[in-house]
């Protein structure tokens, strides 16, 4: 078979459903990350390179270098998973969506998010404030000595909303519109973001391309997240999808994120909580809008709440891969 064969869309959400499937079973194994790494890393590794050798001169030319340096990344990334998914072609058509599948499989985080954020609300019961705040520096940037109870919960249940969407959903869509070079495609913007989209004397001009790149790629997958935490609220006793609702149309826009807010202001509705607002990073204190008019203080048990809704969410993301795939099968033969 040809390898432009495996962009045929029913082929596309097969190997998403595979990959969710895996992922979600066994995760990205300890073992085979320190024997490979993981591709957030190998991809990190070139950032890093691209960071130290063009990002530097006057701002005008930060921004420029960027540019090309986005663009180099997203070549390499493009060529390197255009290859293998010829080299997988090669193979057959079921063994191709097998290994495809596999390969995909490193590339949404159900597993480990779900671990991360459920060890937050683990340590607040058995070790209190310390071991609350020493969790949940894991997965938010913002100063946790500045975080009580409520604050370490709110910031686990953000955490796990907006890493739902740019984390699990988002790198799900473009597996399914693109396969295996969607999905590494996004993932290589997704982490240029995260290291250099930042607004810091260093990296405003030369991650502003980056963090452009990513608001647009993530528009998709955040509206989506947001529907999926409202529909998973329909299944789950004490939890409002109409809530969900009321607060994404009220909320999601004030967000300074163009996307963060749509999966907050969904779980705060849902769970009758606010969620955002002004916070902490470092010692600079971010006014943020709140989304949500619920109840403030969150404790473990809203942890545990927010982690089921979780559950039911990426449920229904998988069922949704497994109908649309159905469907589009029929649709093209």
């Amino acid at each position: 078979m040809t390898w432009t064969a495996l962009f045929h869309p029913p082929d596309t959400l097969v190997v998403l459903g595979l990959a969710l499937a895996i992922e979600a079973a066994a995760g990205y194994p300890d073992r085979l990350y320190r024997a490979l790494g993981h591709p957030v890393t190998w991809i990190g590794w070139v950032i890093a390179r691209l960071d130290r050798s063009l990002n530097t001169g006057s701002e005008a030319r930060r921004r420029a270098a960027g540019i090309v340096g986005l663009l180099a990344l997203l070549a390499v990334v493009g060529a390197v998973s255009i290859g293998a998914t010829t080299l997988a072609a090669a193979a057959g058509h079921l063994p191709a969506l097998i290994l495809l599948g596999l390969v995909c499989a490193s590339l949404p985080a159900q597993r480990s998010l779900h671990d991360h954020v459920g060890r937050v609300s683990s340590a607040l019961r058995s070790e209190g404030l310390a071991g609350g705040r020493r969790e949940v520096a894991m997965i938010v940037g913002r100063n946790p000595e500045s975080l009580d109870e409520a604050g370490i919960c709110r910031a686990a249940i953000e955490s796990l909303s907006e890493n739902f969407s740019d984390g699990i959903v988002a790198p799900a869509f473009w597996i399914g519109t693109g396969g295996l070079p969607g999905g590494a495609l996004y993932k290589a913007i997704n982490t240029a973001d995260s290291m250099v989209g930042h607004r810091t004397p260093r990296h405003e001009s030369f991650g502003w391309a980056s963090a452009r790149l990513d608001d647009l790629v993530n528009l998709p997958a955040s509206r989506l997240s947001a529907g999926l935490i409202a529909a998973a609220a329909l299944l789950h006793p004490g939890a409002s999808a109409a809530g969900a609702y009321r607060a994404v149309r009220r909320d999601a826009g004030k967000h300074r994120s163009p996307n963060a807010g749509w999966p907050e202001a969904a779980m705060a509705g849902a769970l009758g909580l606010r969620l955002a607002g002004p916070r902490m990073y470092g010692s600079e204190i971010v006014d943020d809008s709140w989304m949500g008019d619920g109840r403030a203080k969150a404790g473990p048990h809203d942890v545990e709440r927010a982690l089921a809704l979780y559950r039911i969410a990426c449920a229904l993301l998988f069922g949704c891969v497994v109908l649309g795939a159905s469907i589009l099968k029929v649709i093209f033969p």
